[in-house]
C-alpha cells in the first residue's frame, strides 16, 4: 500500500524545491547538452536533477517503482503498483533557449492514476501541487480553472499551425473560432496554467509521455478540469508503453466542445 498522500505530497514537494535550485544553478549559464534522438535534446540539467530525485525520492520510499524520461525504463515498475513519474526538465527546448517555460514534474501514480503531483516551474517560482480528493494549489494557494465555456476568444495552449491548418477547413473538421493561442513547451506547465485559470484550454495531437502529463493531469484535475485523450479517454499511466498519444485539458463545458470537434480524427500510429 502506498505511504499516506500527505506525506508523498511533502516529501515530492520538498523535493522539486531543491531540484529547483539546481536547474536555477544551470539556466542561462554553459553546460553540456546533446540530442539522444531526433528533436530530443538533452542538458547535463537535466541528468542532474534526475539523479537527484532519483536518489531523494527512492531512498525514502524504496517500496516504489521509478519512470523517468532520463532513466533507463526498468520493466520492474510494471510489477510496482506504486511508482514515482518523473520528468526533470520538460520543456528541455525552452531551458536550452533561455526561455522560462519548462517545469519539473513528479507524481505518483497508483493503479495507473495519479494519487499526488507536483509541477514547479523553477525560473517563475511557481510551485502547482495536488492529491487526489484534496485539491489543487499554486503556491499552497487554492486554484480552480476558469469558467470559460465557448471557445471563441478562450485562451488556448497548442502549435498555431495545427489550428491553422488547412485540413480543419475539410468536412467532418471544422475551422476553429478567433481563440487567443499561446505556447508553452512544457506539457506539464501547460497542463498546470490550464488549471490555475492563466488559459482556458490546452490541445495536443500528437504523442507525449507518462512523464509530461501525469503529474499536470491530477492537477488540472483537481482543480476541476478534464483531462482525457482527444477521443474522451482517460489516461492511464505505468503502462507496458509510455506513450499518450494525445491530450485535451480544459474545464467541462469547454473541453465537452473541444471533444466534440477532434473525436472523429484517426491519429496515425504513434502519433
Amino acid at each position: 500500500m502506498p505511504a499516506p498522500d500527505a506525506d508523498d505530497l511533502n516529501l515530492i514537494r520538498d523535493a522539486v524545491n531543491e531540484a529547483g535550485n539546481i536547474a536555477r544553478h544551470y539556466f542561462g549559464g554553459d553546460y553540456k547538452r546533446w540530442d539522444k534522438g531526433k528533436n530530443q535534446p538533452v542538458t547535463e540539467a537535466d541528468i542532474a536533477i534526475d539523479t537527484f530525485l532519483r536518489d531523494t525520492l527512492t531512498a525514502a520510499r524504496p517500496d516504489y517503482g521509478w519512470l523517468s524520461e532520463e532513466t533507463r525504463d526498468d520493466p520492474a515498475r510494471l510489477q510496482q503498483e506504486t511508482v514515482f513519474i518523473v520528468d526533470p526538465i520538460d520543456g528541455t527546448t525552452a531551458f536550452l533557449k533561455g526561455k522560462p517555460h519548462f517545469s519539473i514534474s513528479v507524481a505518483v501514480v497508483h493503479g495507473g492514476r495519479p494519487r499526488v503531483g507536483v509541477v514547479s516551474n523553477p525560473i517563475t517560482r511557481e510551485c502547482f501541487a495536488a492529491r487526489l480528493g484534496q485539491g489543487a494549489t499554486k503556491n499552497e494557494l487554492p486554484i480552480h480553472v476558469s469558467s470559460c465555456t465557448a471557445l471563441e476568444g478562450c485562451r488556448i495552449l497548442g502549435p498555431k499551425d495545427m489550428f491553422s491548418h488547412p485540413a480543419w477547413n475539410t468536412p467532418p473538421n471544422r475551422p476553429w473560432p478567433p481563440m487567443e493561442i499561446a505556447a508553452r513547451s512544457s506539457i506539464a506547465y501547460r497542463l498546470a496554467l490550464v488549471a490555475d485559470g492563466t488559459f482556458d484550454a490546452a490541445l495536443v495531437l500528437s504523442s507525449k509521455h507518462d512523464w509530461d502529463m501525469a503529474a499536470g493531469d491530477l492537477i488540472a484535475t483537481e482543480a476541476g478540469g478534464l483531462v482525457t485523450s482527444h477521443d474522451g479517454r482517460i489516461p492511464l499511466y505505468n503502462g507496458p508503453t509510455t506513450l499518450q498519444h494525445s491530450m485535451i485539458c480544459a474545464g467541462p463545458e469547454l473541453h465537452a466542445q473541444i471533444l466534440n470537434r477532434v473525436q472523429h480524427i484517426k491519429l496515425p500510429r504513434g502519433q
